[in-house]
């Protein structure tokens, strides 16, 4: 898998952090997190999907959470020092991150967004997340996510 690198890869590599790629589905059609584990034979808690939203402010911040969780707007604001924030219209997506809907990572935006991993990531040993395509997920450790993107950690789930 990572002879087809994508620019997850990439970043991973150039900050020598040690990850498992695996590729999933059609690479076009995006499933969900639960449909992702199911296809990898994850735990579902292990897998994360990454939101993006925006802030009464006009601030975008970038949220991991386990994929059979919603996120909680309201805890999500919260932790960010936001009122409230509202995730972004999926045609934003692309223009903003560079990413589209199903194969978007908080790894290798076009710009660097605030980002908070659910609190529940410090307690698993390696999570997984979208790899920058659909059909695409790495997995590492989330202390080295920390070595590539500043992270906060937070109580962001429903």
């Amino acid at each position: 898998m990572k002879n087809n690198k994508t620019n997850v890869m990439r970043v991973l590599e150039q900050h020598k952090i040690d990850y498992n790629a695996y590729s999933y589905g059609d690479s076009v059609t995006a499933a969900s997190g639960t449909e992702v584990a199911d296809l990898l034979g994850k735990d579902p808690l292990n897998v994360f999907k990454t939101l993006v939203t925006v802030g009464r402010s006009g601030q975008h911040y970038v949220f991991v959470v386990p994929c059979c969780f919603e996120l909680d707007l309201k805890k999500a604001a919260e932790a960010v020092g936001e009122k409230n924030i509202e995730m972004i219209k999926s045609k934003e997506l692309l223009p903003l991150t560079g990413y589209i809907h199903g194969g978007c990572s908080p790894i290798g935006m076009k710009k660097f967004f605030p980002t908070v991993v659910d609190i529940s990531a410090r307690d698993i040993p390696k999570i997984l997340f979208s790899g920058g395509h659909i059909g695409i997920q790495v997995e590492l450790a989330p202390f080295d996510l920390e070595k590539v993107i500043p992270v906060k950690y937070a109580d962001i789930v429903e």
